[in-house]
């Protein structure tokens, strides 16, 4: 009979991990500061005919896509479940959420990545 398979936190690489979550963390910060811009870019053009930032929603868009691409292989590599991926990336949706789920995200994996223990060999 076969041994029984590893523990899914025993299967992850912490290395790689660890550069997924720093990469996640930046990105996140980053789309967080770019939704606040967006929001003064909504304010000042629709509130007062100011079109000084009208440039940003474009650089924004692109931003976000980077983001979702940051929590899309941060979740894989973790192994979360669709629904908590999803939600992760909506956070970055909601002005001021993305801190507040990047520092939950952060505590969390690193959690995760403790109780890992070894480093798997690369691919």
């Amino acid at each position: 009979m076969s041994d029984p398979a590893p523990p899914p936190a025993a299967r992850i690489d912490v290395g790689k991990a660890r550069t997924r979550l720093t990469f996640f963390k930046v990105m996140a910060f980053v789309v967080g500061i770019g939704l606040l811009v967006l929001c003064l870019e909504m304010v000042l053009h629709y509130g007062f005919d100011n079109n000084a930032l009208d440039w940003w929603p474009q650089p924004h868009g692109f931003i976000f896509i980077v983001y979702v691409l940051a929590t899309v292989l941060l979740g894989f590599e973790l192994r979360w479940p669709l629904g908590r991926t999803v939600l992760v990336v909506l956070a970055g949706c909601v002005p001021f959420l993305s801190f507040w789920v990047e520092r939950k995200v952060s505590r969390e994996s690193e959690a995760t990545l403790a109780g890992a223990g070894t480093q798997l060999p690369a691919r």
